[in-house]
C-alpha cells in the first residue's frame, strides 16, 4: 500500500481559523490572517467546540495505491468526497497483483490455497480476455486485486473518516490507509487534525457493548 498526499489547501490552518474568528469580528478573513496571528489556539478552541464547519474550507487530495477492490468498496461509502479509480474495463488486468490478508498470509494452509487460486484465476482472466472483451473477463477478478484511486475530502469529512476507520474495529485494511492519511494530515494541518482519530481519543468510546475495550494508541508515523 502506498498513501501519498498529492496537494492540500495552502496554510489551511490559517485560513479555517480566520473563517472560524470572522464570523464574529468586524474584520474580513483577509486581514485577520495579514495580521500574522497564531491560528492554532484559536482554531483548536473551535473545532473542539464542534464548529467543523469552518474546517470545510481546508481540501486534501491523496493518490493510494496497491489496495484492494474490497477497500474501495468500503471507501466509497463515504459520500462527501470525490474518488478517481482504475478502470478494470480499460486497463488490462493480466499481471497478478492482488492483495493478501494477514490472516490468510500467516497461516500456511491457508496462505497455500489463496496463492494457488489466484493463480487459476489470473490465468482464466487472461485466456478469457483473449476471446471477450476485457470489461467482460474482469467479472472473474476477486476483491483482493489490486486497485489505485484518487480521494479528496474537505478536513470535516477526514475528521468523521478518521473517527470511523481509525478505531481499532475497522477493518484491518482501511485502517491502516485511514491512519496513513492521517499522519499526512497532522504534518500538513497539525492544528485542525490536533485530535483527529477515533472517538476514544476525544472521550468515552461510543460502541458501548462492541467496545474493543482497548485504549486506542497513536502508532508510529506510516508514510
Amino acid at each position: 500500500m502506498r498513501v501519498e498526499l498529492l496537494s492540500c489547501t495552502q496554510n489551511a490552518d490559517a485560513i479555517c481559523s480566520a473563517a472560524g474568528q470572522s464570523c464574529y469580528s468586524e474584520q474580513s478573513a483577509h486581514d485577520i490572517i495579514v495580521q500574522g496571528e497564531d491560528p492554532g489556539p484559536v482554531l483548536r478552541r473551535i473545532v473542539g467546540m464542534g464548529h467543523h464547519s469552518v474546517i470545510e474550507h481546508a481540501v486534501f487530495t491523496f493518490s493510494v495505491q496497491e489496495v484492494s477492490r474490497a477497500l474501495t468498496h468500503q471507501l466509497v461509502r463515504h459520500r462527501i468526497a470525490s474518488f478517481s479509480q482504475q478502470s478494470q474495463r480499460y486497463v488490462s488486468m493480466s499481471q497478478v497483483s492482488f492483495v493478501t490478508p494477514p490472516s490468510i498470509a500467516t497461516d500456511g494452509k491457508a496462505g497455500k490455497r489463496y496463492q494457488e487460486l489466484m493463480q487459476e484465476i489470473w490465468g482464466a482472466y487472461e485466456e478469457l480476455a483473449e476471446l471477450v472483451p476485457k470489461e467482460d473477463a474482469r467479472y472473474l477478478l476477486p476483491n483482493a486485486c489490486h486497485t489505485n484511486i484518487v480521494i479528496t475530502m474537505n478536513a470535516r469529512e477526514l475528521l468523521h473518516f478518521f473517527s470511523l476507520r481509525c478505531c481499532n474495529r475497522a477493518q484491518w485494511e482501511i485502517r491502516e490507509m485511514a491512519l496513513r492519511m492521517m499522519a499526512l494530515c497532522q504534518e500538513a494541518s497539525p492544528d485542525i487534525f490536533r485530535e483527529a482519530g477515533p472517538p476514544c481519543v476525544r472521550g468515552p468510546c461510543p460502541e458501548g457493548k462492541l467496545s474493543c475495550g482497548k485504549p486506542w494508541k497513536r502508532e508510529k508515523k506510516l508514510i
